[in-house]
């Protein structure tokens, strides 16, 4: 119990010495100082207590206040919120009928119903589902199939049962996507997800070649299959890397799936200063006259060649390296799925569909397929005027929707923005901003195939086109056919023709805008509860809103950090019009620097790097590959962290091309936005926190062995640990990093700070680089990626990064350990973190669901070297809604005189005939909030409800 600081007056207004007494506060809670008053009750109730002031004279004042307990603290740590910016994909369904809207409301971890009126929308009812819900499918209005992003998992609602529930739970691959219902009576449930994870029941074999890495998993609707978690028909393994959208034809008898980032057959040659380094195109100096440093090259493949960019400015065309590139890139952007066999099979796949493809839909009408998408332009080179240069500076991406005809072949990009004829220039127009759209994503099609509308999340709008046009690239970018909305983020929507009404859910305010069709206006607005805080709320149109942050309306920083993660492309920012700085940065080996002799200097033609992710930023030092952003002037009340974010605000002139920088204040909101998002857990480790044998000895040699260091600069062998530069102490936040500088070696030319190795797995996918000695390797064959790992995407394999002259191992298995290691790396969350089993009658005799929950409780009783998770439980009890979280061994209620639980008393009540809950193990001190009180008012979700209170609105 906390009460609000307050002050009690002397009772003669003096300024003495005064004495304090309190009567009437529970046991348990005592009065710190005049101003605080902390404890622990001993009991649940509420009550008066008095304080009472004594000056020297014996002159009295009081102050009254009455008091609520709902129960003692129940979180394993402080009540917060933790961010991970997940990008909806299918957020809104409507029942057949018109009459009900189900929405995700992804950071509350939740499904919202409203009852749909002629007044607009009325709220019904809340259903606890997964970790991060990004997708939703309606099943003859009888359950609703929700798609858990960070759960890896699917809930299954019964929506025929008063409350609504939870009835299964089904186990999916990584990071699971979008869900659509196909097949023989839309009878299948077709989910995409990353190939990996550790309820995927097969080795992802993260370092074979070849193995295709876009996953489908096809469930039986009307039977998942008896295992509580699901047994599914097949699971499509298909030659792309991490999926996300999906689209059933008219019929039912297709589905399509894309691939998330998929590239544009661009990948970077490695530098290789050891043999002279690469003859690239011009310019070769800044505009100081002094020469860059020899980098790598990005180069994209043409139909015939690998070629580079060439520099237009000068007129110099680019030139073949095919002999530098040995792999091929087939590019697969989508699938096409045989939905009606048994079982579904893979029966086509088309590319130059697009970068980085959103959403899907089919036009019923001609089964022609429209795929919303970026397209990178990461092959130029340069940022900034451009003075004497190429330059990306307001044209890095082109929003765009492709349309793919797969009984001829066809795939027909078409450029929403391309209105705009003033790339080139230092700035947009105002009237150019007005008919931009930014970031497409979901689509959706009238059923007689004639208008479609789309959601441009960068834009705070909904685009309207007659699809006929689009298909024939006749359409006439305009603000007219644009539909302005109240809140930004537009992410999903609902169609109801009938009534000629459009629902767009808007990520911005996590709220749901009504759209009237025939008049093209917004007529309603309704906002979801929001658990977020409020620097993240309003942080985050820093990181999309295109109108605000670029000239032309049509880009943001969100371009490439794909909802505040990375595009997977390597792109030359460097700019040849700026000037050399010094490096005022400390080294993780300084005993190293006058061996080998580092620069100590910031060049600005930097050359190709990687897209860094915006995750779990906080407490990882200066930012950029090499560490350029400072933060060198961080005020005495920020971190260096925030400064070194804010040091970005140049890019919004050089980059997307804005007249002037944001405003101190809005640097600062979106720093401290982005210095919340977090990366998920990692999806190799064991979900018990365990290392496999491999992985035990690859830590070990991480922590202890001194293998790196060598090389013929005449550095003695073995002089450091891995872990001197890359620190590996989860506890301190530290996940491969200390935030310092390392000195590179002779085969790279600039210094780098050391890059942390949480996101190591989502990297892999390239092979073709050197072989063991370090030598060009043969060629080898198709790729799902072309941006492998080091700074600029050019080092396939963290074996061949390993098999430099930098490194020294005892022997390949020693090597091979340490990869597995580092794949398998500690992230700021435990692997169990969003893991989930559902209990219900159905379970009781099962001994996996048993083993589960057995599982989620001892991980939540994990509290050294730091706490794993908190686990609740969501569901119904005796017919009414209600929620638990495990603290000190038992289970307490959302209503507060409940008497708690021990896990097996607590196991046996959810199985009882008409009960059903479900058990998530969430971020440490999460659970508070997301088990027993939702809006952390002080008040338990069941007392309000009993007292005729809102559970979602602090009262």
């Amino acid at each position: 119990m906390e009460i609000q600081p307050f002050t009690v007056p002397a009772a003669d207004g003096g300024d003495g010495t005064l004495s304090y007494s309190i009567e009437g506060l529970p046991e348990g809670v005592t009065m710190s100082s005049a101003r605080e008053i902390t404890g622990t009750p001993a009991a649940a109730g509420a009550g008066q207590a008095t304080v009472t002031a004594r000056d020297a004279d014996g002159d009295e004042a009081s102050l009254t206040f009455e008091w609520t307990v709902a129960a003692p603290p129940l979180s394993s740590g402080d009540a917060q919120f933790t961010t991970f910016e997940t990008g909806q994909v299918r957020p809104l369904v409507l029942s057949s009928d018109g009459a009900r809207l189900y929405a995700a409301n992804t950071p509350d971890n939740r499904i919202e119903i409203f009852e749909v009126g002629s007044n607009g929308l009325t709220h019904a009812e809340s259903v606890d589902v997964g970790l991060e819900p990004v997708a939703l499918a309606l099943r003859d209005d009888a359950e609703l199939w929700v798609v858990n992003h960070l759960s890896d998992s699917v809930s299954i609602v019964d929506l025929g049962q008063t409350p609504a529930r939870v009835t299964r739970t089904l186990y999916v691959g990584d990071e699971p996507r979008d869900i659509v219902l196909a097949g023989p009576d839309r009878s299948r449930a077709f989910i995409s997800a990353a190939h990996r994870g550790q309820n995927a029941p097969f080795d992802p074999q993260l370092t074979t070649r070849g193995v295709p890495r876009t996953d489908v998993w096809v469930f039986d609707t009307d039977n998942p299959g008896a295992a509580p978690q699901g047994e599914p028909l097949t699971i499509l393994q298909m030659f792309g890397d991490t999926p996300r959208g999906l689209a059933a034809s008219a019929d039912g008898a297709t589905v399509y799936a894309a691939v998330f980032n998929s590239g544009n057959q661009t990948t970077t040659l490695f530098s290789d200063i050891q043999r002279g380094g690469l003859m690239k195109p011009p310019p070769y100096e800044n505009v100081e006259g002094i020469t860059a440093p020899v980098t790598g090259l990005i180069v994209k493949y043409n139909g015939a060649d690998w070629v580079d960019a060439g520099d237009a400015s000068t007129g110099v065309e680019g030139e073949a390296r095919n002999e530098r590139v040995l792999f091929s890139l087939p590019d697969n952007d989508v699938f096409e799925i045989d939905a009606l066999a048994n079982p579904p099979v893979e029966t086509g796949a088309v590319s130059g569909v697009g970068t980085t493809l959103f959403n899907l839909a089919v036009n019923p009408a001609n089964n022609k397929l429209y795929v919303s998408n970026f397209e990178a332009l990461n092959e130029v080179r340069f940022e900034g005027p451009g003075t004497f240069s190429t330059t990306v500076r307001g044209h890095l991406t082109e929003s765009r929707i492709t349309v793919v005809d797969f009984l001829t072949g066809e795939v027909a990009p078409r450029h929403l923005n391309k209105h705009i004829t003033s790339y080139g220039e230092e700035a947009g127009t105002a009237e150019e901003r007005m008919h931009s759209l930014a970031k497409p994503l979901q689509i959706a099609v009238s059923a007689d195939g004639s208008t479609g509308y789309v959601a441009a999340f960068g834009s705070a709008k909904v685009g309207v086109f007659d699809t006929g046009q689009l298909e024939s690239d006749t359409f006439i970018p305009s603000g007219d056919d644009h539909i302005a909305l109240s809140a930004g983020g537009p992410s999903g929507l609902a169609l109801d023709e009938n009534n000629q009404r459009l629902y767009v859910l808007t990520r911005f305010d996590n709220g749901i805008s009504i759209v009237d069709t025939a008049e093209k206006t917004e007529i309603g607005h309704v906002r979801m509860y929001n658990p977020e805080p409020d620097v993240v709320v309003a942080g985050r149109p820093f990181l999309y809103d295109a109108a605000l942050t670029s000239s032309r309306g049509d880009s943001s920083c969100a371009s490439c950090h794909i909802f505040g993660d990375m595009d997977h492309l390597a792109w030359d920012l460097g700019d040849p019009d700026g000037t050399v700085e010094p490096n005022p940065r400390g080294f993780a080996e300084p005993t190293l620097l006058t061996t080998v002799g580092a620069t100590r200097q910031f060049h600005p033609m930097k050359g190709p790097m990687t897209t860094q992710s915006l995750r779990g930023l906080k407490g990882n030092g200066p930012m950029h590959w090499r560490g350029d952003r400072t933060g060198a002037s961080a005020d005495a009340d920020e971190t260096l962290e925030e400064q070194a974010f804010e040091d970005f605000n140049v890019a919004f002139l050089g980059l997307l091309g804005r007249e002037e920088q944001l405003s101190e204040q809005q640097m600062d909101l979106f720093a401290k936005f982005a210095l919340q998002i977090s990366y998920p857990p990692n999806p190799i480790r064991n979900l018990d926190n365990s290392l496999t044998a491999g992985q035990a000895d690859g830590r070990d040699v991480f922590l202890n062995d001194r293998t790196t260091g060598r090389g013929p600069l005449g550095i003695v062998e073995g002089i450091l640990e891995c872990n001197a530069c890359h620190e590996v102490d989860p506890p301190a936040g530290k996940f491969g990093t200390g935030g310092l500088m390392s000195t590179e070696g002779e085969n790279v030319a600039e210094e780098f700070k050391v890059p942390h190795l949480r996101n190591m797995y989502q990297k892999v996918g390239m092979f073709g680089g050197l072989d063991e000695s370090g030598q060009p390797s043969e060629h080898q064959g198709p790729q799902v990626r072309g941006f492998g790992f080091l700074h600029d995407g050019s080092v396939d394999t963290i074996s061949s990064f390993l098999s430099g002259g930098t490194f020294f191992f005892e022997s390949s298995q020693q090597k091979r350990n340490v990869i597995d290691f580092v794949l398998a790396m500690d992230a700021e969350l435990a692997p169990i973190v969003g893991q989930q089993v559902t209990l219900s009658s159905s379970t009781a005799s099962s001994a996996a669901a048993s083993t589960r929950f057995d599982l989620l409780v001892a991980r939540a009783g994990v509290t050294e070297p730091r706490p794993e998770c908190d686990l609740i439980g969501k569901g119904i009890l005796d017919g009414e809604r209600r929620g638990v979280l495990l603290t000190s061994g038992m289970f307490g209620f959302d209503r507060a005189s409940d008497t708690a639980l021990t896990p097996a008393e607590m196991k046996s009540e959810a199985e009882l005939s008409g009960n059903t809950l479900t058990f998530t193990c969430v971020p440490p001190g999460n659970g508070l909030r997301m088990g027993l009180d939702r809006d952390l008012d002080g008040a338990y979700d069941a007392d309000e409800r009993d007292a005729g209170t809102d559970p979602a609105l602090r009262e």
